[in-house]
């Protein structure tokens, strides 16, 4: 049974995964992510500027896509991988998601205002699944844990596989795995999520941000 099992395993590291058929739009370090947030059971994450891409509705994904991107053949595409990356939301065993989003990226104009009102919906339906939860950092509170800028970490099922924290760059990506690190950044989040309106909240900021677009 043990064997078998490994060699499921072994099976499974072979086989591409989804994403592989947009391998020409993706950086390395980028399709390395992809396989990562597909094999996690949590991801934790704060956002600075847009709305995290696990939640981003279409209209909102294009526009993100539109600011580094031209070609409307790409950019549908590169919309598409977005979307599909979201099924991990939705599947079966779906990923618990953790994430504090900061107001300005709730507010930032690159949509006509019934999409942006429709990408806030969009936040309160997907903060009602039981394995999702956001939090929002309202601008009236300042500074917080998470000065450094955004971040991930990713926990896996495997009690044998570490964390990852993941930094995305302009043009790279660092993934950090030292128990340093990892505490550090466990650390911040912890302190972070304490900091800003907690979850309960939510909904209520949310209706109230969309009423003002």
């Amino acid at each position: 049974a043990e064997r078998e099992q490994f060699l499921d395993l072994a099976r499974q590291a072979n086989t591409p995964g989804w994403w592989h058929r947009y391998a020409d739009l993706l950086p390395s370090w980028f399709e390395t992510y992809l396989g990562l947030e597909q094999a996690a059971s949590v991801i934790r994450s704060y956002e600075i500027q847009f709305v995290p891409g696990l939640l981003q509705t279409r209209d909102y994904a294009r526009a993100v896509t539109m600011l580094g991107h031209t070609d409307p053949v790409e950019v549908e595409r590169r919309v598409e991988l977005r979307v599909q990356r979201q099924a991990l939301l939705t599947r079966a065993d779906p990923a618990m998601l953790w994430t504090v989003i900061d107001e300005a990226a709730l507010r930032r104009q690159l949509l006509r205002p019934e999409q942006s009102r429709a990408q806030i919906t969009h936040l309160i339906e997907m903060n009602e699944l039981p394995h999702v939860s956001l939090q929002v950092a309202p601008l009236a509170n300042g500074g917080h844990a998470a000065a450094g800028g955004p971040f991930a970490i990713l926990r896996f099922a495997e009690p044998d596989v570490p964390d990852i924290v993941y930094l995305e760059q302009l043009t790279s990506a660092v993934y950090m795995d030292k128990r340093s690190d990892l505490e550090h950044y466990a650390v911040v989040m912890n302190r972070l999520c304490a900091q800003v309106e907690q979850p309960d909240r939510t909904e209520e900021i949310l209706t109230r941000i969309r009423a003002e677009i």
